[in-house]
């Protein structure tokens, strides 16, 4: 496949940047759908199970979050795709417990148990501003689908503060509609993850068997959103939607599947990070999970590197 990829398509100006966000800061929508997001959680459906807890009165569903956020670090991540660290590091914002239950987890002790510090509005506000001024390159939420509604307030404060970094939106990809449209201007950059192809094996490994689904409804919209992703000239990340993909040990994933889907449905232009890094943790063992109880093979993880190229997908730089 031959694909047309002048600079004019896949880049931004870096200079006089500014995030999508400050817009609706500016005319109050941005106040506005915090307000509405807060309200929402007193009968929970902000994420696709949708379990109607009152978080605002402590209860709480399947991800195990109340009315405040808990975080387990915040730090200048220099890990992370060179569009997204640059030299400065991403602004990395890692949000303790998860709506997915992925058995082979490798931050179990953080999504799963729920290690961290909960913090209200204000102090995750105040942290992205300390990001900024440490000088990161953008705010990088990480499993943030079950905390939609304080991070649209807490991007209120912090932009009413001076907050003008891109904002990044690093999830699994099982994210309710109705949360990505509130989200819709606020997030710059969409990183989902798409985990799993097959209903039967997301059941068995991630414990939501509609995740294929919702993972492919959920990439439509924030593609519609934002796009494919772009780049200033100094090759840092400003707008759009760059996927990764996590390869299984025995193809587990679906792995053709998920890329001729990005290729076919979402863009051609995709920017896809392929990952070899699994490795059995969480629950697995040789007992419970033995199929995936090993890392991917080099030719496993190069078959879907290959098929990435053959699709004509813009693949991640350390590629």
């Amino acid at each position: 496949m031959t694909v047309d990829r002048s600079l004019d398509g896949f880049t931004l100006p870096g200079r006089n940047f500014e995030p999508a966000y400050v817009a609706l800061q500016r005319r109050g929508e941005l106040g506005r759908r915090a307000k509405q997001a807060l309200a929402g959680l007193s009968r929970c459906t902000c994420c696709p199970r949708r379990c109607g807890a009152n978080r605002l009165a402590g209860e709480t569903g399947v991800c195990q979050a109340g009315p405040q956020v808990r975080i387990a670090s915040y730090f200048a991540h220099l890990g992370e795709e060179d569009c997204l660290r640059g030299r400065r590091g991403s602004g990395t914002i890692f949000f303790a417990h998860c709506n997915l239950r992925c058995v082979f987890c490798q931050n179990y002790e953080i999504s799963h148990l729920g290690e961290g510090e909960d913090v209200g509005i204000e102090r995750l506000a105040a942290m992205m501003l300390e990001l900024q001024a440490a000088g990161c390159h953008n705010i990088n939420l990480v499993t943030p689908s079950h905390v939609v509604a304080q991070i649209i307030a807490a991007v209120a404060l912090a932009a009413e503060a001076g907050l003008r970094l891109p904002i990044v939106y690093n999830t699994s990809a099982y994210d309710a509609l109705d949360s990505l449209r509130l989200l819709d201007g606020i997030v710059d950059i969409y990183m989902p993850d798409f985990k799993i192809w097959d209903p039967g094996q997301a059941r068995r490994y991630l414990t939501a068997a509609d995740y294929p689904e919702v993972a492919r409804q959920a990439l439509l919209e924030m593609h519609r959103q934002v796009g494919v992703l772009k780049l200033d000239e100094r090759g840092l990340a400003r707008r759009g939607l760059p996927v990764r993909h996590l390869v299984m040990p025995g193809d587990v994933a679906g792995s053709a599947a998920i890329l001729r889907f990005l290729a076919g449905q979402v863009s051609p232009d995709t920017y896809v990070n392929v990952m070899a890094q699994y490795r059995p943790a969480g629950e697995v063992s040789s007992a419970a999970f033995p199929e995936i109880n090993r890392c991917p093979t080099r030719a496993e993880f190069l078959a879907a590197i290959q098929l990435a190229s053959d699709l004509g997908l813009r693949l991640d730089t350390r590629h």
